[in-house]
């Protein structure tokens, strides 16, 4: 009995280090379930409700309602977005959301395509269309970064735009099949919705535009979120609902008949084996950026169009759309050359007479167009740092390195495929807001004594029972 006492009092030891390890910003999600550090499924107790102004924007982007009020059209999201800025803004000013180099560098940005806007077009024009680009961009960041502080926040918003996505595939499976739109048909008896859009079918079926201005949108939309669904909400539900929530996630995505959302469902599916595989590497994100590095290289080396043409003209079903998206590379990027401070505003921009459509099919390259290289910088630049920044953090906490994961995937998509898409009105919202989600991600960090356990196991293992100490060490790692 005596043995026994000990040997209990010792695993109670053991719980109570382990908790005291996991103290801290890391550990407050943890604290409340300890399963956190192991295998098993978290339960709805790990993630928080999201908040109303959160729930409305993420469901208003798929609102495809064009509201005119006085000289500006506002869509339901733009109108969140509104009804947010202050207070988020407020919040940010009082450093209540902390402070943040990818903050400034994305308030410099919008402020730079102000200054853009201004030099390029008239006065009232100009005031109009910086001032919805304003909301557009900084409300939507800001909105993700007050309401989004931590893996409960961030399993929350995933399970409601999940439910979104899932929502709209009866509807696209419809209009899939026999090209009818019955978002936008029913919608716009209320009030005016985008245009519709009637596209070649593909296969026998047609592109599912759904409530967005193309299908592209639509497939990017429910695209970006397969990783975040698998890995990051997927990580607190059982097997089969795990996987049912991927499939009908992906299934709706393919449903756009797009190259580049197909590309990209295949993209995150390698991404998330990859790092499934190499799971317990610490060098994981090195590695894979490596990958990327040498792959750019030999695409740059090893081909005569150049790395950027090679991907643009590859991630596509039909070569002559490659081409063309080439052409739009090489005329556009003529156009930074001639404009490079404050680029050309809304203006068309020079191109030969046989390319008859003012469209841009890459984001980096447009926003560079329009504004100018300044505006480029520090979009581009803050967000290649976050995504570096949040690689880098560390925690003890098993779901938010999962979070982390998913996070990190859903960010490399959305750093490709802007080279082949253009993210307008609520995809670019969705692409800020997203941005801005994962931005606690860099606050994380191992504990201290978790760290000295980390790199001194058999110290660890002293303090708990010899059955458990195999079993602890996998939850660490």
């Amino acid at each position: 009995m005596i043995v026994g006492l000990q040997m209990a009092g010792t695993a109670s030891f053991a719980i109570r280090s382990q908790r005291s390890l996991l103290s801290g910003a890391d550990g407050a999600l943890a604290r409340r379930d300890f399963s956190l550090q192991t295998n098993q499924p978290v339960g709805k107790a790990t993630w928080n409700r999201p908040h109303w102004m959160v729930t409305c924007f993420l469901i208003g982007l798929t609102i495809p309602w064009i509201i005119p009020l006085g000289p500006l059209n506002l869509s339901v999201y733009r109108l969140v977005l509104l009804a947010a800025l202050l207070p988020c803004l407020l919040s940010w000013v009082r450093g209540e959301l902390g402070f943040k180099l990818q903050d400034v560098a994305l308030f410099l940005y919008s402020i730079w395509a102000a200054v853009a806007l201004f030099a390029a077009h008239d006065s009232s024009a100009a005031t109009q269309t910086s001032g919805i680009f304003f909301i557009e961009t900084m409300g939507a960041y800001l909105l993700a970064r007050r309401y989004i502080r931590n893996a409960a926040d961030f399993r929350g918003m995933i399970f409601v735009v999940t439910m979104v996505v899932l929502a709209l595939s009866p509807f696209a499976i419809y209009e899939w099949i026999t090209g009818h739109k019955p978002i936008l048909s029913t919608l716009r008896m209320i009030f005016p919705t985008v245009d519709v859009t009637m596209m070649t079918p593909r296969w026998g079926f047609w592109r599912v535009q759904g409530p967005f201005s193309h299908s592209i949108e639509f497939g990017l939309f429910c695209t970006s979120i397969l990783a975040l669904t698998h890995l990051a909400w997927g990580h607190g539900c059982n097997s089969a609902s795990r996987w049912l929530l991927t499939a009908g996630v992906a299934g709706t995505a393919f449903l756009s008949m797009s190259s580049a959302p197909i590309s990209c469902l295949f993209l995150q599916v390698v991404l998330m084996a990859y790092t499934a595989i190499l799971w317990r590497n610490n060098s994981k994100w090195m590695i894979l950026w490596s990958i990327i590095l040498v792959g750019f290289l030999a695409a740059q080396l090893g081909s005569n169009q150049g790395a950027v043409k090679f991907f643009i003209s590859h991630f596509t079903f039909d070569p002559q759309t490659g081409w063309y998206r080439v052409a739009i590379w090489d005329f556009g990027s003529e156009s930074v050359v001639n404009h490079p401070w404050l680029g050309i505003g809304l203006a068309d921009w020079q191109r030969p007479r046989w390319m008859p459509s003012d469209s841009v099919d890459n984001f980096w390259l447009l926003t560079a167009m329009r504004y100018g290289i300044p505006a480029l910088v520090p979009l581009m630049g803050s967000f290649i740092l976050t995504i570096v920044a949040v690689t880098c953090a560390k925690s003890a906490d098993r779901t938010v390195e999962i979070c982390r994961v998913a996070y990190v995937i859903c960010m490399v998509t959305f750093l490709f495929v802007g080279t082949t898409v253009h993210f307008a009105h609520a995809i670019y919202s969705w692409f800020i807001f997203a941005w801005g989600s994962g931005v606690w991600l860099m606050d994380t960090e191992l504990p201290k004594l978790a760290r000295t356990a980390e790199s001194n196991l058999p110290t660890r293992d002293r303090l708990l029972p010899r059955g458990n100490a195999r079993q602890q060490s996998r939850a660490w790692n």
